[in-house]
């Protein structure tokens, strides 16, 4: 049976597109959305898999941009605060209002009192649409929360801002999966080798990474959105721009739920940088570092778990402190800040997360730097415009783009879901009812998921001990979802290895049974192909 990944490269050399997007993070892909939905003939390829670096590596966190006051970025401030409100607005089930418990240690450069007013104006910017920050003193933060270590807090407060409920690369890749319902031919692991102008056109020479099959793509326009690697495929491509990137590495490690809590805690690391304990389901996220980089391919460093491990350890009063072996995951990834002319320092506090993107205009060429989840929509939306300024039409140009399905929808899936009691096939290891995990994830989609549960009870079942993933899920991650290696599916598309640990993956009796679904005759070579990247 003919894949999806291997049916849209044969498409790839068919045509002539009107725009190429090089690279599926988070840039990218609105970028295919957003064209694909008005009407644009679009084509998008990652030389890995889709979200597979910075998109993947987040903190999972949709927030206004709080930090930047401190550098007098109100005008920023002001427009991520609106990012965010649209993106709760847009994707109520999956960005939600989460509560961020602040402890101000003794000694910080600011009072707790002055940094508690900033919350304030923050809530000011934010339109009022989430909680009002309260103000807090060592008592009463030690009462609500058992877990902060007092002894030298000074004060806090509790203000409100946005978290991505599940897994920032599955956010990336529903985009991806919209293009694709609209028109667009995406493929993962597909590497553009270089692009040069041939008759008006672009003329992009690709190659399969899995078969080394070699491609050539015909578009008019590229948009260059490879995020960390923008700049090194721009010298490729002899472009030229005003912008370029420098690289700040942040880490997060992810141990045993910590608290019962569901609030971030927020505190001020020994650094004086932010630094989050952060609830994911049945684990919890804590980082992360900023350290300056000079390469995309960044790793995790005995001193990062170090720094993490410290501050963690000394900011909460644990019943043991935290090592090494308590680590169920690791995460790793660069920021790319966005900077003008050469050189530059990633500094975590000074440089913003804002995008830039640069246009030229006279050979039809787009590169994107920076950019955050937040602003996710904000990007698709002025690429859409650029876009039609070099001259490609938009024949549905107010086409809305994003956003779930409406309430009709919803509430189909939702009520053949109590017909069936479908929540009480819940797993007993997952942290919500099953029917807000399906309709979070798959949309519409998750209504015929539903059906064939009902046909076949069996595609209820859990194949991997506290994956909360389900078959039916690995079946539709299989047809639709592009899975090329076992890692696609268990760390992007799913968040199986960022909350089970390794040894307990491989140790999974249902784990070669997932691998037969998603990969048929080929699937022990890509167990294989698993077993070994993780040595």
């Amino acid at each position: 049976m003919t894949s999806l990944r291997s049916s849209n490269i044969k498409k790839l050399p068919a045509t002539t597109f009107d725009v190429l997007i090089v690279g599926g993070g988070i840039n990218g892909a609105v970028s295919a959305a957003a064209l694909a939905a008005k009407g644009v003939k679009v084509a998008l390829i990652d030389k890995g898999d889709f979200a597979g670096f910075t998109s993947s590596n987040s903190s999972n966190l949709a927030w206004g941009g709080i930090k930047y006051l401190e550098s007098y970025e109100f005008a920023l401030v002001n427009k991520l605060c609106l990012s965010r409100n649209h993106l709760m607005r847009s994707y109520p089930s999956t960005v939600k209002e989460i509560r961020f418990f602040t402890s101000i240690q003794q000694g910080f450069r600011f009072p707790p009192f002055f940094i508690y007013l900033g919350t304030v104006l923050y809530w000011l910017m934010g339109r009022f649409k989430t909680k009002m920050p309260v103000y807090l003193n060592a008592k009463k933060i030690k009462q609500m929360e058992g877990v902060v270590n007092t002894d030298k807090v000074k004060g806090g407060f509790e203000y409100s801002d946005a978290y991505l409920y599940d897994n920032d690369a599955r956010f990336v890749f529903n985009f991806i999966r919209s293009s694709m319902s609209y028109g667009c031919i995406a493929a993962n692991y597909v590497e553009s080798l270089g692009s040069k102008r041939e008759g008006g056109l672009w003329l992009t020479a690709a190659k399969d990474v899995i078969s080394g099959e070699r491609l050539n793509i015909r578009s008019k326009v590229i948009i260059n959105a490879a995020g960390p690697f923008v700049d090194g495929l721009n010298k490729v491509n002899q472009q030229n721009t005003e912008h370029h990137h420098v690289f700040s590495k942040g880490i997060h490690l992810v141990v045993n739920r910590l608290t019962r809590s569901n609030k971030v805690l927020t505190f001020f690391a020994s650094d004086g940088r932010l630094f989050f304990v952060i609830p994911m389901g049945p684990v919890t996220c804590i980082g992360t570092t900023d350290t300056q980089v000079e390469s995309p391919y960044a790793e995790v460093t005995e001193a990062d778990r170090q720094f993490v491990l410290n501050n963690v350890n000394q900011l909460l009063a644990l019943d043991s402190p935290l090592t090494e072996q308590d680590i169920i995951a690791e995460r790793c990834g660069v920021r790319p800040l966005a900077i003008k002319g050469q050189g530059g320092k990633a500094d975590w506090v000074q440089l913003s997360r804002k995008h830039a993107i640069d246009c030229n205009q006279a050979e039809a060429y787009l590169s994107i730097f920076g950019g955050k989840l937040t602003d996710c929509i904000n990007v698709g939306e002025e690429v859409a415009g650029l876009i039609k300024d070099l001259g490609i039409e938009l024949p549905y140009e107010d086409f809305k783009w994003y956003g779930e399905p409406d309430d009709s929808v919803k509430n189909e899936f939702m009520h053949r879901a109590k017909l069936m009691n479908f929540d009480d096939l819940t797993p007993a290891t997952s942290s919500e009812p099953l029917s807000k995990r399906f309709w979070r994830r798959y949309g519409r989609n998750a209504i015929n998921m539903l059906e064939n549960i009902r046909e076949n009870p069996q595609k209820a079942e859990l194949l991997i001990e506290n994956s909360e993933y389900l078959r039916v899920e690995i079946e539709h991650a299989a047809e639709r979802e592009m899975i090329t290696k076992l890692e696609d599916f268990l760390r992007r598309r799913s968040k199986i290895s960022l909350v089970v640990r390794k040894e307990d993956i491989l140790a999974a009796p249902g784990l070669k049974e997932a691998c037969q679904i998603l990969f048929g005759d080929e699937a022990e070579a890509k167990l294989q192909e698993y077993i070994d990247s993780q040595c």
